[in-house]
């Protein structure tokens, strides 16, 4: 006797036995019962949801003679009666299935419609079951549309797509549609566990876990990797057995992943991306195992109640092993760099196929994490980088004056305005080192060096009150528009003031480029001691050694000290940097424009008399020659 798959052997032959589509069969259920029947019936859904299963049921429900040949109309068809075996064995003939993939033409669909016109022969009803109705042509859909919307008494139209999108609208709104859902894991997991034990096969929790889901919602898909991981396993599912038919990742691997980003453990994620190149496991698949746990994780952190739940479930023996060790990932893991690190591991899978080694793109795709961690969530293995040094605050940051001071000025090599007046007290003019004294201005290779000189404009201040005034505020976007007028307030510190003249001086020289004037002009001076400048950036993505080397290169060309210049980087909060006050003058300029077109005679006699308006955002102030300089895109 030859052997029947499990797919074929245990398909529902009533909607009893059906599985996962209890909405469906509710209402055919109910309409049967009650013979409110519908003449055109059509069933969407994934492969393997049950859709020809329905459709047999159903044809079978509308033609059971019952078990003593008197029957009629049910929902519960007998199963033994002529017309319900025959429809199991595929020999009705009052029951016709066509495959619209292969018969898609309107001939076939014409010589189909030709049956119509005659009564069943031994059955109550005609059923015609047309499988991947969207591959029809048009022509084919338009030669059915008549018979489909008024068909005799004794017909019943039956259609299954897997693609309803592709259907016309004008065949959709003549049939009752019934959405077939994909099953859950646990639900093919339940299934299988019985199919099983009536097959007398021994079997682990774990595997039917892995098989569910790689099922994918498909019931027939789970059936058939169930065979296949018996004669696999020669007639018994383990785990390992079936995780290498599958070729699936270990979750100890992801686990100990997502532990290693966690803790910032960079070495941890390498070493272990290295083992799945070594053991030749699937990085599409790590990925895909990653995101699983991850969309987890996010669920039992955004619903503590639920991670309470699992851990109560541990002790028992039917439950995941792998849920005690998803629920302590979420504690460990902030739920922001959850959601980073699901995304970037579903956008990562796209990135497999363009690296030339998938493996080297899969440990890219987790180093991400380490580099674009969220802001305070770094962890003592990025290095300085991920601590930033905490620096005395200048007294002129934490004390306001009670009354307003004179206007500092700025440079005029420096388009750099101050910080307003409420914020900072007046700072004694900058000094050079002494091996970087003034020499004789207009001396040929030389740099002028003095301190800035007086300029008329004040910039005008944000008040605040004196006893609230912060010890540093809050970082800005430094690449945000001038003409957005956001306040900028830039609290002025000696450093700040001999740092934005020596970065003023880099950049009019051009001695820096690129991501090292960037750098510069993003950077707060925090210390110097002797030659060694302490910088903080707020963004560690400038943070670049190569940046930094040629700042230093720069640095020891322009003040020429020894020993030789040394810069370090840390990472935090800023508040007195050239770009800031670079914005800030630019903001200054951008009012004094406006408030000179508002208050101009003719535009106020075109604005009153004449119905004019000045368009928002079309004031321009024209840019003075160094702050072009300064502000020239990398």
């Amino acid at each position: 006797m030859s052997y029947l798959v499990l797919a074929r052997k245990y398909r529902p032959k009533n909607f009893s036995e059906m599985v996962g589509q209890s909405h469906v069969v509710q209402a055919l259920g109910n309409a049967l019962t009650t013979q409110r029947l519908h003449h055109a019936y059509l069933f969407t859904g994934t492969r393997g949801v049950g859709k020809t299963t329905i459709s047999r049921i159903l044809a079978k429900s509308l033609n059971c003679l019952g078990t003593d040949g008197q029957g009629g109309i049910t929902a519960t068809p007998c199963g033994v009666c002529q017309a319900c075996t025959d429809i199991d064995s595929g020999r009705f003939v009052d029951y016709t299935e066509l495959d619209a993939a292969s018969n898609r033409g309107v001939d076939e669909i014409a010589q189909l419609l030709e049956q119509a016109v005659y009564k069943p022969v031994v059955g109550r009803f005609k059923v015609f079951m047309i499988d991947e109705v969207h591959m029809l042509t048009n022509t084919a859909f338009n030669a059915m549309l008549k018979t489909l919307e008024e068909p005799p008494e004794y017909l019943k139209f039956v259609l299954a797509t897997t693609d309803p999108q592709k259907v016309p609208a004008t065949v959709l709104s003549r049939c009752l549609q019934f959405n077939l859902r994909p099953m859950a894991p646990e639900t093919v997991l339940e299934h299988l566990g019985k199919v099983l034990a009536v097959e007398n096969v021994p079997s682990e929790p774990q595997a039917l876990r892995l098989l569910a889901r790689a099922a994918r919602g498909s019931m027939r898909d789970a059936l058939s990797l169930t065979d296949q991981a018996i004669a696999f396993g020669s007639g018994e599912l383990l785990e390992s057995s079936v995780r290498l038919m599958l070729g699936s990742v270990d979750r100890s691997y992801v686990f100990r992943l997502l532990d290693a980003l966690a803790r910032g453990d960079g070495k941890t994620v390498v070493e272990t991306s290295e083992a799945l190149r070594l053991h030749g496991l699937s990085a599409a698949s790590t990925l895909e195992e990653m995101t699983t746990v991850l969309q987890r994780m996010a669920v039992l952190q955004a619903v503590p109640e639920m991670m309470a739940q699992e851990a109560a479930g541990a002790g028992d023996s039917d439950a995941d092993p792998e849920a005690t060790e998803t629920a302590r990932l979420a504690q460990t893991m902030p739920a922001d760099e959850t959601q980073l690190l699901y995304s970037l591991c579903l956008h990562g899978r796209g990135e497999l196929g363009l690296a030339p080694d998938e493996y080297a793109a899969l440990t890219m795709v987790l180093l991400r994490l380490l580099a674009f961690k969220p802001q305070g969530a770094q962890t003592a293995s990025m290095g300085s980088a991920a601590e930033p040094l905490k620096k005395p605050q200048p007294e002129t940051a934490r004390q306001a004056p009670a009354r307003s001071p004179p206007s500092v000025a700025s440079s005029p090599t420096s388009p750099f305005v101050p910080a307003p007046a409420a914020f900072s007290q007046p700072v004694p003019a900058m000094r050079l080192p002494e091996s970087t004294s003034p020499q004789q201005e207009g001396a040929p290779g030389t740099m002028n060096t003095r301190p800035p000189a007086a300029v008329s404009a004040p910039v005008e201040s944000v008040s605040a009150p004196a006893a609230l005034a912060p010890e540093r505020l809050p970082p800005q976007p430094a690449a945000k528009a001038a003409d957005s007028m956001t306040p900028v307030v830039v609290v002025q510190t000696a450093l700040g003031n001999e740092w934005s003249e020596i970065v003023g001086q880099l950049v009019t020289a051009e001695a820096i480029n690129a991501l090292a004037r960037e750098l510069a002009l993003q950077s707060e001076l925090c210390a110097r001691e002797g030659n060694t400048w302490t910088l903080r950036v707020e963004r560690q993505s400038l943070n670049q050694p190569a940046a930094c080397e040629k700042l230093q290169v720069a640095l020891q060309a322009l003040l020429n000290a020894e020993p030789a210049v040394q810069v370090l980087i840390e990472v935090g909060p800023v508040a007195d940097t050239p770009a800031r006050r670079n914005l800030a003058a630019q903001q200054e300029r951008q009012r004094q424009a406006e408030e000179l077109i508002q208050n101009d005679p003719f535009v106020q006699d075109m604005v009153r008399n004449w119905g004019g308006k000045v368009v928002p955002g079309s004031i321009k102030p024209v840019p003075r020659p160094a702050a072009a300089a300064m502000a020239k895109p990398i």
